[in-house]
């Protein structure tokens, strides 16, 4: 706990509660202002997530269609957002997608497609686990694709996002920035944790050692894609609960759904 932390009178109220005690006793040694902040953290999700209903309720009965990507370095928290996103949502109007990498056939096809294929139908929400910004930045890194592919997709994928939007499909794009130090520390408990240790991938494992090249071609994304439609919410993703509201916020900003329907 930090030295300066003053316990008010609402915090004592949140530590007297099940939920506080929990969260106190969960974890030692014992910190009160973690313990309070996690329990805070669990009543604005709650809200947040009555919110998410209410959006997907709104592109259900409208036909909607709603794409939203997360990028980010490994460890960055994509996966854990998404969780959070969507674990009271319906799960027939949703679809997490994470694709492996493409097969021969895929290979040999427009490099958009395999994603395309996995697009919204009316009513839909689609939320992309990395999606076609691989060959903008962990492709090029890791010598998975040309130059030349590189150099073309970055030609191709402002206009390609323009075809998307004009389609009528809404489109949001999130970033998770964590930095370098941490990167390494979440690595570091996937492979202490046994129920974890299959997260960590052959890519992920040189991801410390290339973290220079990720940086120069993230960079290079984000300049590019200035030109295109649809802007990246870039997150500060070091602390989890902080990042996964922050995406949350983020999606419900990003689509005008209708705030006072009932749910």
């Amino acid at each position: 706990m930090h030295e300066d932390y003053i316990l008010t009178q609402e915090d004592a109220e949140i530590l007297g509660t099940n939920k506080g005690l929990t969260a106190l006793l969960s974890k030692e040694p014992y910190n009160l202002e973690k313990a309070v902040r996690f329990v805070k953290y669990e009543r604005k999700l709650k809200k947040l997530q009555v919110e998410l209903i209410r959006l997907q309720s709104w592109a259900i009965d409208e036909g909607e269609r709603i794409i939203v990507i997360f990028e980010g370095r490994d460890g960055a928290g994509k996966g854990g957002a998404i969780r959070r996103i969507t674990e009271r949502m319906n799960p027939r109007h949703l679809r997490i997608v994470a694709l492996p990498k493409p097969t021969i056939v895929e290979q040999s096809q427009w490099y958009f497609q395999r994603y395309v294929k996995q697009f919204p139908k009316a009513g839909e929400i689609v939320f992309f686990d990395r999606s076609w910004y691989n060959r903008a930045v962990v492709e090029p890194v890791n010598g998975f694709c040309t130059q030349e592919e590189y150099e073309i997709f970055m030609d191709h994928v402002n206009d390609f996002e323009r075809m998307i939007t004009s389609s009528g499909i809404r489109l949001v794009k999130i970033y998770m920035s964590i930095s370098k130090k941490e990167q390494a520390k979440r690595f570091d408990d996937i492979k202490k944790n046994p129920l974890k240790q299959w997260k960590m991938t052959a890519v992920d494992e040189k991801a410390q050692e290339l973290w220079d090249q990720y940086t120069e071609c993230k960079n290079k994304m984000f300049a590019k894609t200035k030109e295109g439609v649809v802007s990246w919410k870039i997150i500060k993703a070091n602390r989890k609960t902080f990042a996964r509201v922050s995406a949350i916020v983020h999606v419900l900003s990003s689509i005008p759904y209708d705030k006072n329907r009932e749910v």
